[in-house]
């Protein structure tokens, strides 16, 4: 039998190579990721979440998508490739991939650069 981490970590691997896609996870997974990576432990599971059976599998993914990339093609592309990856890697039929874009990274502030907004003073 296949265990549910393998899967999820195939699934997210797939996942992470479809372009567009910027990061698994929501704001608070992605954080403890961040702090994971900083003492040496990568996190391949965030954002993923895999249920398995004798010789069928269903997975979830949460991601970030890239901004300007349109939202419902990223997420046909990512559930085509999971399901693909996971079937060809594991065998398992894959009954199900359900993909949810929590939120859209516009991009880091530029070092130097004024807010916009109202100031206060």
């Amino acid at each position: 039998m296949v265990h549910e981490a393998a899967v999820a970590k195939v699934a997210g691997a797939a996942a992470r190579e479809v372009p567009g896609v910027h990061s698994l996870g929501t704001a608070p997974s992605r954080a403890l990721g961040a702090l994971r990576d900083a003492v040496g432990q990568s996190d391949h599971l965030s954002g993923v979440r895999a249920e398995v059976g004798q010789t069928q599998a269903a997975v979830d993914i949460t991601l970030v998508a890239a901004y300007g990339v349109p939202l419902q093609a990223l997420a046909d592309s990512v559930r085509a490739a999971v399901y693909r990856a996971v079937e060809e890697l594991t065998g398992l039929t894959v009954i199900e991939v359900n993909v949810e874009i929590a939120d859209v990274f516009i991009g880091e502030p530029r070092q130097g650069a004024k807010p916009s907004g109202i100031e206060v003073q």
